[in-house]
């Protein structure tokens, strides 16, 4: 089949407060490139985004966490094609492309003018290099998705050829995520500090603890953005976020810390209020690998045992959708499975009882995230009421959170909102993953729907998610909302945010 689309040019943004990425303090990284920094007002010539977690490093191919690509995708890295605010993937550095009867060849026509930042032209032998990397030089554990890839072959300095060893339905779909962002051959030698891209915007400066500076590309091959200057400034207090929106300091919150503070910019006419959904499963993850969480009548009772609807009134405004899965409705597959494990305190007590577990006491470590930090504290009251004993403890985010829990999985119940796309293989398909969760029928299920028909994917995507929730691998606590406020003049901004990349290209103003 061809595939063929006009250039689409469209703003996807993320959720930066519930980021599974890093943070540090520090002194200046300075990548060159100029443009000025983030602590001046802002001007008719810049636009300063307000966010709440702040990468460890730029480098997204060797450092977890979506904070990195929130900045940098769609705006320095480009990828061959992009999903827009429909779920579509449309054309960005790929004008078009073609697939085999098969489905094991992709054919790329790539745009022949885009040039990198430090000067050299993209060509299919960058687009070869950047996909081969991902298997050789890549170690964070989203690389997976490229092992499907066979072979990778230049056919001209515009077309590049991609050999799968099998059918996937979600191969093409990863190449517009971080996986997919090309690289520079000669242009990967200092990734954490100073990223090179034939993106609209180039990198400028990192003011560590403080904000990341993006400047126009003005050697940019497709539509010029409007504002010479981005800056994405960072506040670990929600408070802090909204009075810099108040004071002129910011013109844009990214992402809302605290929902009940909106009624402040709903009825003040400055402000734009917007309000959409995301991708962001809020999980209460269990440690299936370990510890008293590798009980399923353990697992189970805490299920059973969480008022969700009271929950999202009382840590999140009652924002959010309740969604029972690790599926959003913007997913092809997603079925409401809430009616799953209903509220009932009686069958939590009776499970309870029945584990074994009853005199334990489960650790509930939680990033210092504003929505983990609220929501946990509910759910530690919701589960001793029950008879439940749990010690909370607030682990610093990122270091101890992601040292001890994501990466050591020293926790028995933690709580951390998962904002990659299509995340339920990477979530629950891995058994190495923080969860430990180790399902071989999971596994076969997943493999089915990514080589199958379109349909055989929804029914085995479905088939997958009921059994991650029958099995209560996880809870789900809700699904985040898309909440920003704009100075009223700021345009371009996105309902909704279901792709890792604050696309900022698009911004404008009236």
């Amino acid at each position: 089949m061809r595939i063929q689309f006009k250039k689409a040019a469209v703003v996807l943004a993320v959720v930066g407060s519930v980021l599974l990425t890093s943070c540090s303090a520090g002194a200046s990284s300075d990548g060159g490139g100029g443009g000025g920094g983030g602590n001046g007002q802002p001007g008719s010539d810049q636009v300063s985004i307000g966010l709440a977690a702040e990468p460890a490093s730029l480098d997204f191919t060797k450092t977890d966490g979506a904070a990195i690509p929130q900045v940098l995708l769609y705006n320095v890295y480009e990828t061959l094609v992009k999903e827009n605010q429909q779920g579509q993937l449309v054309p960005d550095l790929a004008k078009s492309w073609t697939i085999s009867k098969d489905r094991k060849t992709y054919v790329f026509n790539l745009v022949p003018n885009a040039k990198f930042t430090n000067g050299k032209p993209f060509t299919a032998a960058d687009a070869k290099f950047s996909i081969d990397r991902v298997k050789t030089d890549w170690t964070i554990s989203l690389k997976s998705a490229m092992d499907v890839v066979k072979s990778t072959q230049v056919l001209s300095p515009t077309k590049l050829k991609v050999t799968l060893t099998r059918p996937s339905n979600d191969w093409l779909y990863r190449m517009s995520t971080r996986i997919g962002a090309m690289f520079s051959r000669t242009g990967v030698n200092k990734l954490a500090t100073d990223p090179i891209g034939t993106g609209p915007y180039k990198f400028g400066k990192w003011v560590r603890g403080d904000s990341i500076t993006l400047v126009r590309n003005d050697g940019y091959w497709g539509q010029k953005p409007y504002f010479k200057t981005v800056v994405f400034k960072y506040f670990k207090d929600p408070t802090a976020l909204n009075d810099a929106l108040l004071s002129g300091t910011i013109n844009v919150i990214g992402t809302v810390q605290s929902p009940e503070s909106l009624g402040q910019f709903k009825n003040n006419p400055k402000y734009n209020v917007i309000e959409g959904t995301t991708n962001g499963e809020v999980v209460l993850s269990f440690n299936n690998g370990s510890g008293p969480m590798t009980s399923k009548k353990l697992r189970q009772a805490v299920r059973y045992g969480i008022n969700h609807k009271a929950l999202v009134d009382t840590c999140w405004g009652g924002y959010g959708k309740l969604i029972g899965s690790m599926v959003p409705p913007t997913d092809p597959w997603y079925q409401d499975l809430t009616g799953m494990y209903p509220y009932d305190p009686a069958k939590a007590k009776q499970l309870l009882k029945e584990s074994g577990h009853a005199n334990d006491t489960i650790r509930l470590r939680i990033p210092t995230l504003p929505y983990a930090e609220s929501c946990g504290t509910v759910v530690k009251s919701q589960l001793e009421q029950l008879g439940f004993h749990i010690k909370l403890d607030q682990l610093e985010f990122p270091a101890a959170w992601l040292t001890t829990v994501f990466t050591n999985a020293d926790y028995d119940m933690s709580i951390v909102a998962h904002v990659e796309p299509r995340d339920l293989g990477a979530v629950f398909g891995d058994p190495n993953y923080y969860l430990r969760y180790n399902n071989p029928k999971l596994r076969e299920l997943l493999q089915k729907a990514d080589e199958g028909t379109k349909q055989q994917q929804i029914t085995y995507m479905e088939q997958a998610a009921r059994m991650i929730s029958q099995d209560a691998a996880a809870d789900f606590l809700f699904l985040l909302p898309n909440l920003m406020v704009a100075d009223k003049d700021i345009t371009g901004l996105p309902k909704n945010a279901i792709s890792e990349s604050f696309d900022v290209s698009q911004l404008g103003r009236a």
